[in-house]
């Protein structure tokens, strides 16, 4: 791994996307202007691929009495998230072919304006349930095409642009946690405005990319200057770009006949251009991935449980913790502030622990540490949930970021670049799907309980096998080997 991670970091030694442009007639205004659309773009879409769901969770209590939901449905509504990750989420990189990325993502934005504007006011909990879904299928396709974008337009600046995207996000996800409540309240109390008001910004996301979406997929907007298509092959194609964190950890060791390159050069349209007719492997259509018998790695299964379960604590904490705050007496604009302060955790944390990874052989020790926090802070909501509030808040917040350290170790377990591909999908896919019930679970068991003490033990119960799972895909071993054999 560390001559991997070496060849990782070495500087870009393909022609980018820029510098062709700056060698043809205007192409360099036509590139500065370009990027700082983009810039821009990606920031926005970034911003808004979670206050859909941490909004709600702030006035989660006003949408129940508003529309007369039991604990039950409430739990089915904070189980949508990952339902329509898994389910949209695919879609995606067809998507991006037929009709280019900026497109797909100009209308994904579309469709999170449309869907936050339309559920407050949808009339019954079907409409509520039904715009919810039309908003998080827009989130869902524009998460797995952002990183592509990045990695396509930016391929040398592929750490800086991640770092920018990841903060925006983290951003967005802890703003909507902290002000939804205050704004709500400014417009009079209406938990219908309260929600609605986040439709701005989405609108304001669908701007920067109006110029993007005359492009198809061998246009302006799946690619680079060339006329490649940025998501034709390669990370978009096998949802490898799904993972913000894929493109700095990967080392991408390329097929036979291929230079290796590191995922900040433009990997998918350069190795293609390298490529001779004889350089595709056996068995493979040129620009093809080999196929992995990914089932057979226990490591591809450990990582896709672990995925699964640190999703599954995420989206209970974001649909459930401001309300299990505001049970125990805390007001509604304080438990607000305190989800975000969970979220905003991911911040910092999301560029210290991939690098402090990335220099251990075994990330088994982190997995470990950021699970002792998580059950310390369900300690304490338990025990004390008032009292200690914004310990609790913290606590959680450092455990969440099991998922950063996830999508690390989808780059660290697989010794190719074809390989991460289909790791990366493999584990989100099976890990989207595996977190779908423990919300709604959380739900049911809140309502036939009456209290938390159920609920909080069963996140609790959820943390030992997530600490299991994690410590064995962190072992120093890759999916390739395993698959092998």
């Amino acid at each position: 791994m560390a001559s991997e991670e070496t060849r990782t970091m070495r500087p870009p030694t393909v022609r980018s996307s820029a510098a062709h442009e700056a060698r043809e007639p205007g192409g360099s205004s036509t590139r500065a202007w370009t990027t700082r659309l983009l810039v821009l773009g990606i920031v926005l879409s970034a911003l808004n691929l979670r206050p859909a769901i941490t909004s709600l969770g702030a006035l989660l209590e006003e949408v129940r009495d508003g529309l007369g939901m039991s604990g039950s449905v409430a739990g089915l509504l904070t189980s949508v998230p990952p339902l329509c990750f898994a389910v949209f989420g695919v879609m995606a990189p067809r998507l991006a072919r037929r009709f280019g990325a900026g497109a797909v993502v100009c209308a994904g934005m579309a469709a999170i304006a449309a869907g936050l504007a339309i559920r407050p006011y949808a009339g019954g909990t079907a409409g509520f349930l039904a715009a919810t879904a039309l908003a998080l299928m827009g989130i869902a396709v524009s998460n797995v095409l952002m990183p592509v974008i990045v990695k396509h337009w930016f391929p040398d600046r592929v750490g800086s642009m991640t770092g920018l995207y990841s903060m925006a996000l983290a951003l967005g996800t802890a703003l909507a946690a902290a002000v939804t409540v205050p704004l709500t309240d400014a417009l009079g109390g209406s938990w219908q405005s309260g929600l609605a008001l986040w439709a701005a910004l989405a609108v304001a996301a669908v701007l920067p990319w109006l110029p993007f979406v005359r492009g198809r997929a061998t246009g302006t907007a799946a690619s680079g200057p060339g006329g490649r298509a940025g998501v034709a092959a390669g990370a978009g194609e096998r949802s490898g770009g799904t993972d913000p964190a894929l493109g700095e950890r990967a080392g991408v060791a390329a097929g036979p006949g291929k230079r290796a390159v590191g995922p900040e050069a433009d990997g998918d349209r350069s190795a293609r251009d390298r490529q001779t007719p004889g350089s595709a492997p056996t068995g493979s259509a040129p620009g093809e991935a080999p196929r992995l018998r990914i089932t057979r790695s226990r490591t591809a299964w450990a990582l896709a449980v672990f995925f699964g379960l640190q999703a599954t604590a995420a989206y209970i904490t974001m649909g459930w913790m401001a309300q299990i705050f505001r049970d125990a007496g805390v007001p509604a604009g304080t438990a607000g502030l305190l989800l975000a302060v969970t979220m905003v955790m991911g911040v910092p944390l999301a560029f210290v622990i991939p690098r402090l990874a990335t220099r251990l052989p075994q990330q088994g020790p982190i997995v470990l540490a950021l699970g002792v926090c998580g059950l310390a802070g369900y300690a304490g909501l338990y025990l004390a949930p008032a009292a200690g509030a914004w310990a609790w808040a913290v606590l959680l917040g450092i455990a969440n970021c099991a998922f950063p350290l996830a999508l690390t170790m989808v780059g660290m377990r697989a010794r190719t670049g074809p390989g991460v591909a289909q790791l990366s999908a493999f584990a989100q896919s099976t890990g989207y799907l595996i977190s779908i019930p423990g919300p709604l679970l959380v739900g049911v068991l809140y309502q036939h309980s009456g209290g938390w003490g159920l609920p909080i033990a069963l996140m609790s119960a959820l943390m030992i096998p997530q600490m299991a799972v994690g410590f064995l895909a962190g072992r120093d071993r890759t999916v390739e080997d395993e698959a092998a054999r």
